[in-house]
């Protein structure tokens, strides 16, 4: 049996705020990382100063643990048509470590996918950073879709220059524990940020969620907007900061989130921050926490549909947005498979036809 380890202070928030909830980080037990000798491939030591979000002991894990490091360059002034994905197999233990850098004035777009298709314990890891020069386009879809007794780490650190546009879409669909850091660095003047998330957390599983956005150049634009459901016995914990740095004057940051209680014995945790050491920003933060009203209940009884059945309207929805956002087939087929098991064959079937996706012929 291998050596373990515990992973300690993964996602903890640039501010230190409310330790009486406990709140500031959580811990992974991993196995300890193996040597892999001097000639082990490394990614330029450029990416060593991207920050993550799930912390220097957690990223230092990822980079030893991986088999290897993977480098993507896009050429300056050029479309990357093809998807950069990132293919995690959840029941292989799959350790990635990945830099990407989009050139000046180029456009890219990176799929990290976490799937699982048997029943087993496995810890499983992600660490992708991108840096994103002057005026480039970085889209981003991370979809962890492995449920189970699955346990992951996601981190995702991103550097943009001056006029780079970057947008992230999120979709933590199922595990037993994850954890999952991002964070983005807007040093450049006019750079923008947005990042979409959405989540379906069953019963007994934890996801613990840390966004980080830090606002340099002058004029940048980040928000955040976060939601999703929570089932009986579920565990979630956000946190989310808005970092505007001295010197980041006509900056503005919003971030929000809302959150669908669906069943009892839920714990939810979240915690919005705004930092600013600037007089000329703008920043706005705020949560809606609340379960189905009586009046939506009626509505769909109405109909024909109980609360069960109300329930699972709503996490269709979720797995119907991330079948949408999904840009090939490899997430694609991640997602159709966690809402299988979630919602049954039937369901997962009617969702691709509905929406004309067919990515068997592919994969």
């Amino acid at each position: 049996m291998a050596d373990t380890m515990k992973l300690s202070h993964i996602n903890t928030p640039p501010a230190q705020t409310w330790n009486y909830l406990h709140i500031n980080d959580v811990s992974f037990d991993v196995p300890v990382a193996e040597e892999h000798g001097a000639a082990f491939n490394r990614l330029p030591r450029i990416f060593d100063g991207i920050e993550c979000g799930l912390g220097d002991e957690a990223c230092g894990w990822i980079v030893a643990s991986s088999a290897e490091a993977r480098y993507i360059e896009v050429p300056a002034h050029t479309r990357r048509d093809e998807p950069i994905v990132i293919d995690i197999v959840a029941e292989n233990g799959t350790v990635a470590d990945t830099g990407v850098c989009v050139r000046e004035g180029a456009e890219a777009t990176i799929v990290v996918a976490v799937s699982a298709t048997l029943a087993r314990d496995a810890l499983s890891a992600a660490l992708t950073r991108v840096l994103v020069e002057r005026n480039a386009v970085l889209h981003v879809v991370e979809i962890v879709a492995a449920g189970g007794a699955y346990r992951h780490i996601e981190g995702l650190g991103i550097d943009a220059a001056a006029g780079a546009r970057v947008d992230v879409s999120q979709y933590f669909l199922g595990g037993a524990r994850v954890a999952a850091g991002m964070a983005a660095n807007l040093a450049g003047d006019g750079a923008t940020f947005e990042l979409a998330c959405r989540y379906l957390v069953g019963a007994g599983e934890l996801l613990d969620i840390n966004h980080v956005v830090r606002a340099r150049g002058r004029d940048t634009r980040e928000d955040m907007i976060v939601s999703g459901m929570l089932s009986d016995g579920a565990s979630k914990t956000l946190r989310e900061t808005i970092d505007l740095i001295h010197g980041a004057k006509g900056s503005q940051g919003n971030e929000a989130e809302t959150v669908l209680l669906a069943g009892e014995n839920i714990r939810n945790k979240t915690l919005p921050v705004i930092l600013c050491d600037e007089d000329d920003v703008a920043g706005n933060h705020g949560a809606t926490i609340g379960a189905i009203s009586p009046e939506q209940l009626a509505y769909l009884s109405d109909r024909g549909l109980g609360p069960d059945e109300a329930a699972a309207l709503f996490m269709r929805s979720i797995f119907d947005d991330a079948l949408i956002h999904a840009p090939e087939p490899v997430s694609a087929a991640a997602v159709a498979l966690r809402a299988e098991t979630v919602l049954g064959a039937e369901v997962s079937r009617d969702s691709l036809e509905t929406l004309d996706i067919d990515f068997f012929k592919e994969v």
